[in-house]
């Protein structure tokens, strides 16, 4: 497991015995307010459990989407060996663009649904292929999150392909997105644009999220997936244990008029170098 240096490790439950080790406990208001939030010049680190998950309050959604999602971010508590920086995407930094690196298909449905939970049920609209629509549960899960659905790939098998239409929007995916970083809804968006399964690079990513953050000023929310338990110089298997290292928000600069190709290019790259530190991948043109 990679070092980490003076975190605060907290444990956050909501029932059983008094303390906060990993089973659970009761906190005081200020230990709740800290596992919120964190301290201001360190970022905690928590290591969640199933039994939080399922008892979190998401006072945001509607009763059964409650049960759905705590559901999946229970699945994820028990994959996950810690989290750290949650206090940056706390529900009074909306607006924000969430970028995380992308190793395993089963991060688009599990880690969206536990940071969720931890938001108190205050979505991330994330952009996702058509493709997990079509796939049995997904779909609903997708679909009860209110996915932004970016049909432009064929499937796989192709002949899957014949039920894109079904997914297809007149306005466009960026467009859509733009809408609720306007109306002050986060987004999430894998900037590597597919499931990458090298263990040691991420791939070069497509633009548009660095474009759509020019273009509206709202700030880039860096996350690092790692796999720690993983074999070295191999791919992690679907459902391995992860880390997950939220960064603070990064402010783009300041542009007069549309973003230039230039301008675009320099901020993905900035993004990009930091979501190389924080997954511990390398990452370059």
């Amino acid at each position: 497991m990679r070092p980490v240096p003076r975190f605060y490790t907290l444990a956050v439950s909501v029932g059983g015995r008094q303390g906060c080790d990993r089973g659970g406990g009761k906190l005081s208001e200020a230990s709740r307010d800290l596992a919120t939030f964190g301290p201001a010049d360190e970022p905690m680190v928590w290591e969640p459990s199933a039994r939080q998950m399922l008892s979190a309050p998401a006072p945001h959604m509607v009763l059964r989407d409650r049960m759905l999602f705590r559901s999946l971010a229970a699945i994820a508590a028990r994959k996950l060996i810690s989290v750290s920086g949650i206090e940056h995407i706390g529900i009074d930094r909306d607006p924000f663009i969430l970028a995380p690196n992308h190793s395993t298909w089963v991060e688009a449905v599990l880690v969206p649904s536990f940071l969720v939970i931890r938001r108190g049920g205050k979505l991330i609209h994330f952009l996702a292929d058509w493709n997990f629509r079509i796939v049995p549960g997904v779909g609903m899960i997708f679909r009860r999150g209110q996915v932004v659905t970016v049909a432009r790939k064929d499937s796989k098998p192709r002949f899957l392909t014949v039920f894109r239409r079904f997914y297809e929007d007149p306005v466009p995916a960026m467009e859509r997105a733009r809408a609720h970083l306007l109306a002050g809804r986060p987004i999430g968006i894998f900037p590597e644009g597919t499931v990458n399964r090298d263990p040691e690079r991420l791939l070069v990513g497509r633009g548009g999220m660095a474009r759509l953050s020019l273009e509206t000023g709202v700030p880039v929310v860096p996350v690092g997936i790692r796999y720690p338990g993983s074999w070295p110089h191999t791919p992690a298997p679907e459902y391995s244990p992860m880390e997950i290292e939220i960064g603070p928000p990064m402010q783009p600069p300041a542009i007069d008029g549309a973003p230039s190709a230039r301008s675009v290019r320099h901020w993905h790259t900035d993004i990009m170098g930091e979501i190389s530190r924080l997954s511990g991948k390398a990452w370059g043109r």
